[in-house]
């Protein structure tokens, strides 16, 4: 007589008795769900879109224009310096200077004008920006707090004043006024640990002339 099939037995766990497994398990139909909208296809489309544009820009082409360090043949640069804190904004202006005879522009090419205080520099960067002469400002200066709100008034004002003066004057006007909380920090900003602030707006200047010269005039 053929022996019959039996299922295998497996031992429970928690009582260690045997048990039979059934041959077919019961499988529970996963309930469906259903979506309002189609939210992924929305967006596969819209990013569908979207590259269809930029393929279309890039075929077109487009120009780069980008101000140079090295085309600075005949540019001309004012430069205001404020006298406050001489010690931090001499120390800007030499950075400043030596960066511009590094990049090749003539001492003839530079006028440095020197004011009071930081809080000056603004509009007489405006008004050098607006003689035609110069194809960049450079403004140099130096706020550090004190125990009164003067250090706002006087950081917010020359901030937002050569921002204004590049703006009515249609000549870049480069930001180069430290606003530091003491003198290490003025002083690490002018040559010190932290580099030359002061050369570093001398590169924003010949490169913002450079562009404007050359591209933009």
């Amino acid at each position: 007589m053929p022996a019959m099939a039996t299922a295998p037995v497996k031992f429970s766990v928690a009582t260690n008795s045997p048990c039979v497994q059934p041959s077919l398990p019961l499988r529970r139909t996963p309930a469906a769900i259903s979506f309002p909208c189609r939210p992924w296809s929305a967006a596969m489309n819209s990013c569908t879109g979207l590259l269809r544009r930029s393929d279309v820009v890039a075929a077109a082409g487009h120009q780069k224009l980008m101000g140079s360090l090295t085309t600075n043949e005949g540019l001309r640069f004012g430069v205001v310096v404020a006298r406050f804190n001489e010690v931090v904004t001499n120390l800007l202006l030499q950075g400043a200077l030596e960066t511009f005879e590094r990049y090749s522009v003539k001492e003839e090419n530079i006028t440095v004008v020197s004011v009071p205080g930081s809080f000056e520099v603004p509009i007489t960067a405006q008004k050098l920006g607006k003689s035609g002469k110069f194809d960049a400002i450079l403004c140099i200066g130096a706020v550090i707090r004190g125990d009164t709100t003067h250090y706002d008034a006087v950081a917010n004002s020359a901030a937002s004043g050569v921002l204004n003066a590049g703006l009515s004057a249609g000549v870049p006007c480069v930001f180069g006024v430290l606003t530091c909380e003491d003198m290490d920090q003025a002083l690490n900003r002018a040559g010190g640990k932290a580099g030359n602030k002061g050369a570093e707006a001398a590169l924003t200047a010949i490169e913002m002339a450079s562009l404007f010269r050359h591209h933009l005039g």
